[in-house]
């Protein structure tokens, strides 16, 4: 009798494999999962061949990475070349490592990769791998072209004030309590909608619009922290720092000038660098960073473990907290390798006595794990997306009830 725990919506699947007991065995197991066409090729070649045919495409790819004229790995640069997005599980006997490596690969050439799963394949590890079918879909990136905006409309949409922030919660791994926020740049075009910050950011760093752009948010990530705080959050904010700005020698003094302000206390503002900024400027930045930190402000050493100077910048430079990138972060539960950066990092870390941030945190296992390491604040989708000023009071609310199940065994109760 089929196992009806899986997605209802899979009802084809291809398994792609050249041990015919192998393939015979994963294409039973889909039909334990209630998927009843099953096609089967036995390497790359064969599957191309038939999903030129099947019309419409399989719900499902279950690839072997081990297999003679064309391996798994060329298949999936062969279905990212073709545009085919079909959900995926790499199945291979070989170590997890090496499956991880496909893994990574096949998502960042935009493949919708669900699983790299361990052979023979098992019912239970099958059925968690469909369960992740959409999470997993909703977190590649979407392939859109950039809008073609020209810099005389970003600056016209400046000085309208059309660039909005929004605020995404970091949050104490261990009991759950929200911190402080990160200030997140948008675009509220009038037309477009909510442009992603990716859209433009880069745009205004070509064209000297960077730092007019970044006081704005500032400017707004202030107003808004000192009007929360005045009702007695007392919350942190993080705003983002181009590297194009580190060699301005006024920032300083226009930070500080909003700060006051605001009458928000310097060690609630901390201003987030990218370690391959430091790289550029270095002199310029050392000065800049070290007489904030004289003025009381945070600096945070933002996407950590990217760069090719971690060390040296944490040994030059006042940080007062490490942000760990979402690469060592999400999924570290499950793979070993992941797991040893993650520890070490945050090991380094405590030894200097920094704070450190995840990002990246989406699923329940990576928090956990974080607790056990020692991760002091934590943000991601496990938490809650960035949102705008007007829906943090009332997320923060609904927030109340799903805080007791992250608290140091909360969920384990």
């Amino acid at each position: 009798m089929p196992d009806r725990a899986g997605p209802q919506a899979l009802t084809s699947a291809l398994v792609v494999e050249d041990s015919a007991l192998q393939r015979g065995h994963a294409a039973d197991l889909c039909r334990e999962f209630g998927i009843t066409r099953v096609e089967e090729a036995s390497n790359g070649q064969e599957a191309l061949a038939l999903l030129e045919v099947l019309s419409p495409h399989p719900d499902l790819l279950i690839v072997d990475l081990e297999m003679p004229t064309m391996d798994g790995a060329e298949l999936l640069e062969h279905l990212a070349r073709r545009g085919i997005s079909i959900p995926i599980i790499i199945a291979s006997s070989r170590g997890s490592a090496l499956l991880n490596s496909v893994q990574d690969m096949g998502s960042a050439v935009g493949l919708h990769v669900v699983a790299a799963l361990k052979k023979p394949l098992q019912i239970g590890t099958l059925r968690e791998a469909l369960g992740n079918i959409n999470r997993v879909k909703q977190r590649l990136p979407k392939q859109t072209k950039k809008l073609p905006i020209e810099a005389s409309v970003l600056r016209a949409a400046i000085d309208a004030g059309e660039i909005v922030v929004h605020y995404q919660p970091k949050v104490d791994i261990v009991t759950g309590n929200v911190r402080g926020l990160e200030a997140l740049a948008r675009w509220q075009h009038p037309t477009l909608g909510l442009v992603p910050p990716d859209e433009f950011i880069e745009l205004a760093e070509k064209n000297d619009l960077i730092h007019e752009l970044t006081m704005q948010v500032m400017n707004q990530a202030l107003f808004q922290t000192a009007v929360w705080n005045m009702y007695g959050l007392d919350l942190s904010i993080a705003i983002n720092v181009s590297p194009l700005l580190l060699n301005r020698s006024e920032l300083l003094d226009e930070i500080a000038s909003l700060q006051q302000t605001h009458e928000v206390p310097a060690e609630n503002i901390v201003l987030e660098v990218t370690e391959t900024s430091l790289v550029r400027e270095l002199g310029v930045a050392l000065s800049l960073l070290t007489r904030l930190r004289l003025r009381g402000f945070g600096v945070s050493l933002d996407d950590y473990g990217t760069g090719f100077s971690s060390m040296q910048q944490l040994a030059r430079i006042p940080f007062t907290e490490l942000k760990i990138d979402r690469s060592f972060v999400h999924g570290a539960h499950a793979r070993e390798s992941l797991q040893v950066i993650l520890r070490s990092a945050l090991e380094l870390a405590n030894e200097l006595g920094l704070n450190t941030v995840a990002e990246g945190i989406e699923d329940i296992e990576d928090w956990r794990l974080l607790q056990g390491y020692g991760c002091t604040l934590g943000q991601g989708w496990l938490i809650a997306k960035p949102m705008s000023a007007d829906e943090f009071v009332p997320w923060l609310k609904k927030y109340e009830a799903h805080k007791a199940t992250l608290g140091r065994g909360g969920a384990r109760a």
